[in-house]
């Protein structure tokens, strides 16, 4: 008996920090940017050569199945700015290009099924919005997937971040919250709480050709409903 409570607590102690079972907002560990887990390509290095592009704030609320703000009550009450902020102004999104999701299906084609479908979405939940405001005047507004490890994640230098990593059929999500060393806690932890329980809720994406015609996208939670013949 003695033995087999051992080996539970081993396992406890090595269950994988990015496991979904886990609560996403529990206490993630945040690491120097230098030491977090960046991007996985594993054996398609022609992935590496596709780019990604940062999102506007309307699109990372489609990706994310998020309802948009309501529009203004009154349009001609100028005062009216609580109706018209947008969700997330510390988040940083980067979405697969246009020639990014047609290279991918291209690949696919032309090695009879054998070259991968999935692609990556990165959302970077900054722990201020000036914080974010900062990094994107540094940061490519588009850039190379085999660039992101270097350029986007290790070229953080005197920050932390805290990794989480979500299949979601050919869309692979990885968030970080990005905080400066030394900080303690994280101020937009409900931010970071809501985006990661967005993420978990959404359906698969079946064929990331579909983001073409965002938001139109028929793979995730928040597609309209298709009129159907009884």
């Amino acid at each position: 008996m003695e033995e087999k409570e051992k080996k539970k607590k081993k396992k406890q102690k090595h269950q994988h920090p990015n496991d979904q079972t886990t609560k996403p907002t529990s206490d993630p560990a945040f690491k120097p940017s230098s030491e977090v887990k960046g991007l996985k390509f594993g054996g398609q290095f022609i992935v590496k050569s596709f780019t990604i592009r940062r999102a506007r704030p309307l699109e990372l609320l489609r990706i994310l199945s998020f309802p948009p703000p309501p529009p203004p009550i009154n349009h001609h009450q100028e005062n009216n700015k609580p109706n018209t902020k947008l969700p997330f102004p510390s988040t940083t999104a980067f979405i697969p290009t246009n020639f990014t999701i047609l290279a991918h299906h291209a690949w696919h084609t032309l090695t009879l099924g054998l070259g991968t479908k999935k692609s990556k979405v990165l959302l970077f939940v900054f722990e201020s919005e000036n914080m974010k405001l900062a990094v994107d005047r540094i940061w490519p507004p588009e850039i190379p997937l085999g660039e992101v490890n270097r350029k986007l994640i290790r070229g953080l230098n005197g920050c932390e971040m805290a990794r989480f990593k979500f299949r979601k059929g050919c869309i692979t999500f990885y968030v970080y919250a990005v905080r400066r060393v030394g900080s303690m806690g994280f101020l937009c932890a409900e931010d970071l709480r809501t985006i990661l329980q967005s993420v978990v809720e959404l359906n698969d994406f079946l064929d990331h050709t579909a983001m073409l015609a965002m938001p139109n996208q028929r793979s995730i939670s928040y597609a309209p409903p298709v009129a159907m013949a009884h």
